[in-house]
């Protein structure tokens, strides 16, 4: 059965329990990483995936938090002897980045280099990121400082839905796009210029109709968690908890 790993929980501030907030789809057709962050080979040793398995790779925003693992990745991956292909998706102004990001390590010269498939996504609700006979990616633009997307991941047949925020202020299309979800993993940086709150974070799992709220993306430091769990308990009246790194999520 495919299941969502969270591979990180923090914001852009991680600490020794904590890693930068990304994610990974485990189906039959291989692994979907959604951004990548710190030290990536050593975080899915952890988790025990293998990174020949990774297929794809989904990139929600051009922030240093959520791509400033991928060329110590796809270096991993060459020097590991990777001949399998990547697709990695985006938006235009986080793909645009990235690519100019790999250039200054002059990657095209590196010898007999994997192929990089580059697709870029459209600024459009509920685009279809990619489908397999175990899984759905949906994507949603929502209101980050920069162009960013939201996720949602549906097991098929018929199976469960997560739905991850991403970075974003509250906004009607992360609430349409998590509509129904079983877990929505929302983030929880604090209420400013392109985040949420805890309590922001709970009124958007309420809209939706989800069945659980698990707070991610949120700040470290001890009595924090119980502080924010609180403010999203008064809010939502479902399940939530702290998404912790190394949860799975059936879907």
């Amino acid at each position: 059965m495919a299941h969502v790993v969270i591979l990180g929980t923090a914001n852009a501030i991680p600490d020794a329990e904590h890693d930068n907030t990304h994610l990974a789809v485990v189906g039959e057709g291989g692994v979907v990483l959604v951004d990548c962050g710190g030290s990536p080979m050593l975080r899915l040793r952890q988790a025990g995936i293998d990174p020949e398995a990774i297929t794809d790779l989904i990139t929600t925003h051009f922030h240093p938090d959520h791509v400033s693992g991928i060329p110590l990745l796809l270096m991993s991956m060459w020097l590991t002897g990777r001949q399998a292909p990547l697709r990695i998706y985006g938006l235009h102004h986080c793909l645009e980045r990235l690519e100019d990001m790999m250039g200054f390590y002059q990657w095209h010269n590196w010898p007999n280099f994997f192929p990089v498939a580059f697709h870029r996504l459209p600024e459009q609700e509920r685009v279809v990121v990619l489908e397999r006979p175990d899984v759905r990616v949906l994507a949603s633009p929502v209101r980050h400082m920069v162009p960013t997307i939201a996720l949602r991941f549906e097991g098929l047949p018929g199976g469960r839905s997560v739905c991850y925020s991403s970075d974003t202020e509250p906004c009607l299309a992360l609430v349409s796009l998590a509509s129904g979800a079983d877990v929505l993993l929302h983030e929880a940086s604090g209420d400013g210029l392109g985040h949420s709150s805890a309590t922001q974070a709970g009124e958007a799992a309420t809209h939706a109709g989800v069945r659980r709220l698990l707070l991610i993306h949120y700040p470290t430091g001890e009595g924090l968690g119980q502080s924010l769990l609180m403010q999203a308990r008064a809010a939502f009246k479902g399940e939530a908890d702290l998404a912790q790194d190394l949860l799975k999520l059936a879907l």
